[in-house]
């Protein structure tokens, strides 16, 4: 069995935007509500993810309220999570950017397998825009 390595994206992404933002990690907790649910992420959570110590990953609510407090569009913050806490480290999109796949071990899948995951996401954007 192959060792498996422990990314930290999400990890890296809080840590480092919060020094760009230039704040604490209480004031940073503050500023981490969800927008739809009025979620509050609290600062020992966030001092755990940045830190790299083990955390209870995020649902959709504790995203945007990252989101919303880091000041980053949701699907960066998305992103990061879905590495560090599912391994999905690559997205497909398709021509028109219309549909994405968030794909795990893309990089290990044959040129052929990847021409297929495009083919579904393109054939996905396609019948969104048919209706």
């Amino acid at each position: 069995m192959s060792e498996q390595i422990q990314r930290t994206d999400l990890s890296d992404l809080v840590r480092d935007r919060r020094a760009e933002l230039k704040v604490g990690l209480r004031t940073l907790a503050d500023r981490c509500a969800d927008p739809e649910t009025g979620e509050q992420l609290k600062v020992g959570w966030l001092h755990r993810l940045e830190t790299r110590e083990p955390v209870i990953p995020p649902q959709l609510p504790g995203l945007r309220a990252l989101a919303a407090g880091l000041e980053l569009p949701l699907p960066i913050v998305q992103e990061a999570a879905g590495a560090q806490f599912m391994g999905i480290v690559s997205e497909v999109w398709s021509e028109d950017e219309d549909a994405r796949a968030l794909v795990a071990y893309l990089g290990e899948m044959s040129e052929a397998e990847r021409r297929q995951v495009k083919a579904m996401v393109e054939a996905f954007a396609r019948s969104r825009s048919n209706g």
